[in-house]
């Protein structure tokens, strides 16, 4: 299938490349990722292009700016990254547009960039990768709480998407089972934690027109929304929403295909969020694109529907001018 869109797409400066080592196979894969995950241009086009997809959303790799604990390094690294990642899409905006990087340790010098990134570039939102830290490695640092107020509201002002990446858990029960800390497990838990606590958080009753997005296949959500909120209706504990929380879910998060190419999983996915909020994309360079693409080509449905998952439905989201 032709014209399909993806956008948990990866790209890396040199600063930011040594991040996305320990997520690689041996020094013979690493060499091959270094080229890809670096290139903006022939080397991903080439890949596009083989694959039917006409037009990419590009993001820093994680963890990146989120694990700079100097905030004065954080706001400048996000900056430069910006700056350049603008640089190389203005080459080919035909095919590329990006994701602002944010310096999430400071709310509103992270709501500051969003805005440059919007208004000077046309950036199509923001990408951020989890949780931040800041001045030590602990603790985490989560963006429902009250301090990240201000930033949603700007976010929401400019009214575009913001993606809500994985980075790796550090979590002390996985002692042991590194394997656990990053995406085989870590990743989709540690995100599917952090998009459960914004839609417990008031956030949406604050903010009901924000948009977020999580990828893989929505981290294990859908499977588990029903019982969320089933059991919450005997056991609350503190929650503070004014309506359950899967209804949060379903009205403020889209969900992507990325870097989870299952038919029964899609299937699950489908039905809990709806046709309208789940998108296609791949995980790039993490993922084989012809994985992604080829899974996807042969999924047995409509083929409208399966152009509003490729396609349409990513125009409406990001108010793309794609002819």
């Amino acid at each position: 299938m032709n014209g399909k869109i993806a956008f948990e797409e990866h790209w890396s400066i040199m600063e930011t490349l040594e991040d996305a080592h320990g997520f690689v196979g041996g020094s013979s894969h690493w060499d091959t990722f270094q080229r890809q995950i670096l290139d903006l241009g022939d080397i991903r086009l080439a890949e596009m292009d083989k694959n039917g997809i006409e037009f990419t959303i590009v993001s820093l790799n994680a963890p990146a700016v989120q694990a700079v604990l100097d905030t004065k390094k954080a706001i400048d690294l996000a900056r430069r990254a910006n700056d350049k990642l603008a640089e190389l899409v203005a080459k080919r905006p035909d095919r590329f547009a990006g994701f602002a990087a944010l310096p999430m340790q400071d709310p509103e010098a992270a709501a500051a960039e969003l805005g440059r990134c919007i208004k000077d570039f046309g950036f199509k939102g923001a990408l951020v990768n989890g949780f931040s830290q800041k001045d030590k490695p602990d603790p985490s640092i989560y963006y429902d709480i009250p301090a990240y107020r201000g930033f949603w509201g700007e976010v929401s002002k400019l009214d575009v998407p913001f993606y809500l990446h994985p980075r790796g858990n550090r979590e002390a029960s996985y002692e042991g089972h590194p394997w656990l800390t990053s995406s085989p497990w870590g990743f989709g838990a540690d995100t599917a934690l952090h998009a459960l606590r914004l839609c417990g958080s008031g956030l949406f009753d604050d903010y009901p027109n924000l948009k977020i997005i999580i990828g893989h296949m929505g981290e294990g959500i859908p499977y588990s929304l029903w019982r969320i909120d089933a059991r919450m209706r005997f056991s609350p504990r503190g929650y503070t929403g004014k309506r359950y929380l899967g209804e949060y879910f379903l009205e403020n998060f889209y969900i992507t295909t990325s870097g989870n190419f299952s038919t029964p999983t899609f299937q699950c996915a489908l039905s809990v969020v709806g046709i309208d909020r789940i998108l296609f994309s791949v995980d790039y360079p993490f993922e084989d694109t012809n994985d992604a693409a080829s899974w996807f080509d042969s999924l047995q449905m409509a083929e409208s529907d399966k152009l509003k998952i490729a396609r349409t439905n990513a125009i409406k989201l990001f108010d793309l001018k794609l002819k």
